[in-house]
């Protein structure tokens, strides 16, 4: 167990490595830079150099990145030459926001796949199948950028039963901050409904026609009963796994949500500092994000565990059902 422990640990640094230098690379290949930000566009080439010796951007790539990650394995992020504020604070003020939208569009979009896939696994092939499919399928379709236009549109505008922009801080009430935060959870949801659903309709079809399924039918046993009790739970090792890589894909990826609903998350901030060049306050908020995925990834591997305990007694099973095989109850694989 612990030598599986300090292998993902190992593949964790490794990943957070390869992000953070590719950021610093890609931000540093980007045209402009921080201090033509500061200065206007009225600055000498001169000036721009200067002030870049000063931040320090004029040493070589392999220096700024060593200090950079010395710094940050102190929990030191830098402090951003644009607002003068620790990238640490800014993550702190603005996280709560991005966390609430992507918890809550993760719930919704649970809430609402779940009773759909066993509707379909109930009904294989049945007009309620084909009419949940078509359903899901225009969900995978539409985007957020365009989910979000078109329910402002109906909701705000036409209904004009939530608000249209802004937020509201839990603070100020759970209701207003719910009111703020449905529309822009429903827009990043939409497509998290139709890959819950996919997957965990496949699942249980799959589960449903295994033997010991059969033979808890042939006790008399009802539809219900058997959906729930026995083929529900070998199936969601799939579900669960999406849905802990699905949390941390939200999490760092609401920058279009966040800046057309002008929410004060993580995205608007990392979609400002790279439109200024922040080079400091892009790579925290990156290098944030990626310690965040991966927590969280191995966190769905623990989560194995809670569901069958065979996989705490055999590690190696966690990897092969990530890899798209689950087991049933009777510990024959089933490919997902």
């Amino acid at each position: 167990m612990w030598a599986d422990l300090l292998r993902r640990a190992g593949y964790a640094l490794l990943v957070i490595l390869l992000v953070t230098i590719g950021v610093q690379a890609l931000m540093s290949l980007a045209p402009g830079s921080v201090a033509e930000v500061i200065l206007g566009e009225n600055a000498t080439p001169d000036a721009v150099a200067e002030m870049n010796a000063a931040l320090g951007y004029d040493r070589p790539f392999v220096v700024q990145y060593v200090d950079w990650l010395l710094a940050a394995l102190q929990g030191d992020l830098g402090t951003s030459p644009i607002t003068h504020i620790p990238v640490m604070e800014s993550i702190a003020q603005r996280l709560p926001v991005t966390l609430e939208l992507a918890v809550l569009a993760l719930v919704i979009a649970l809430a609402v796949s779940i009773p759909l896939a066993v509707l379909s696994a109930a009904f294989p092939n049945s007009a309620l199948d084909r009419g949940i499919n078509a359903v899901t399928s225009a969900f995978l379709s539409i985007p957020a950028f365009v989910a979000g236009p078109v329910l402002i549109f109906i909701f705000a505008v036409s209904l004009k039963v939530l608000p249209a922009l802004g937020w509201v801080p839990i603070e100020d009430g759970l209701g207003p901050n719910l009111r703020s935060a449905i529309l822009p959870a429903i827009a990043v949801a939409l497509t998290e409904i139709a890959a819950f659903h996919r997957v965990l309709r496949a699942d249980l079809i799959g589960t449903l026609r295994e033997d010991f399924v059969a033979a808890a039918r042939a006790k008399g046993m009802t539809g219900g009963y058997v959906m729930f009790r026995h083929a529900f739970r070998p199936s969601s090792f799939s579900l669960l796994t999406i849905s802990g890589l699905s949390l941390a894909r939200l999490i760092g990826g609401t920058i279009i949500v966040e800046a057309l609903f002008v929410l004060p998350g993580l995205g608007q901030f990392i979609s400002t500092s790279i439109v200024q060049r922040d080079i400091v306050a892009v790579q925290g908020v990156v290098a944030f994000i990626a310690v965040g995925f991966v927590v969280i990834n191995m966190l769905v591997d623990v989560g194995y565990g809670a569901i069958d305990p065979r996989v705490r007694r055999t590690p190696k099973a966690a990897r092969r059902t990530r890899a798209g095989v689950t087991r049933n109850a009777t510990g024959k694989a089933v490919s997902a």
